[in-house]
């Protein structure tokens, strides 16, 4: 459940958000790196996600509040650990209410809520969970419509960190520091280089085939990707040379259906 083709980022899908919002690429990386670390799946192949228990709370009228505070509260909170474990959380939820359940967890590469599906271009929460599973692009393009739906572009481009966390992250924001990370992350990437996507690509490849974990895929060619390769071509019958040439690559990308 929840596996989908998982197809990475794609150059066309970051011009045409970065287009459609009318600000600059190291604004937009700064979004994803803090909100998913730059990268929409975890290794299993499913969307990464967040579920909210008050959210579900809000959505079903408090109903299972006294049967699983865990999962129906109403206060935010009790998250426990992030990635697989977020959905054994979903799944307890949706055996109460299943799309109370997937509209209370954000999708993707922006964490976007299931509950905003309406304003993001998607006429039902079911239709925006099926994107996120197919690719990133799709995950960005979502991130996009909220961005765009609630006027808060501006704020990337104005770098107006302060401002932008506050409506995309809740009044809450500064717990996490959402700002701050926001704001070094923009500065990272005005600095230096953004991720290559090439190297990306076969980073999120490797990473959905075993051999990376969640925060493998950063866009960089450095050691661990480079070992990871070689783990690969080695076990792939290929010449074990530690570089993505043409042959690896067709055999990555055939293995997963992309």
């Amino acid at each position: 459940m929840f596996t989908g083709k998982a197809s990475p980022l794609s150059q066309q899908g970051i011009e045409t958000v970065l287009g459609r919002l009318g600000v600059e690429a190291p604004a937009l990386w700064a979004v994803l790196t803090v909100e998913t670390s730059g990268c929409g799946f975890l290794p299993d192949r499913r969307p990464k996600i967040l579920f909210e228990r008050h959210c579900f709370s809000r959505l079903t009228q408090g109903r299972f509040d006294a049967q699983a505070p865990d999962i129906s509260n109403r206060n935010a909170g009790g998250y426990g650990n992030g990635g697989a474990f977020q959905y054994t959380r979903l799944t307890q939820a949706m055996a109460l209410d299943r799309e109370a359940a997937l509209k209370s967890t954000s999708w993707g590469l922006g964490q976007v809520m299931g509950f905003n599906a309406p304003q993001v271009g998607f006429a039902r929460v079911e239709a925006l969970v099926g994107a996120s599973q197919a690719s990133e692009d799709a995950q960005l393009d979502a991130m996009a419509g909220f961005i765009a739906q609630g006027d808060l572009a501006r704020h990337l481009r104005n770098a107006d960190w302060a401002q932008f966390a506050f409506s995309y992250n809740g009044q809450d924001f500064q717990k996490n520091r959402y700002d701050e990370k926001l704001a070094l992350a923009h500065k990272r990437y005005q600095l230096g280089p953004l991720p290559d996507l090439a190297v990306r690509n076969v980073q999120l490849a490797l990473m959905l085939l075993g051999y990376g974990g969640a925060r493998f895929v950063d866009g960089w060619y450095g050691e661990a990707t480079q070992k990871a390769l070689l783990r690969y071509q080695q076990r792939a019958g290929l010449p074990a040379s530690g570089v993505p040439d043409d042959a690896t690559l067709a055999r990555l990308y055939t293995n997963l259906g992309w």
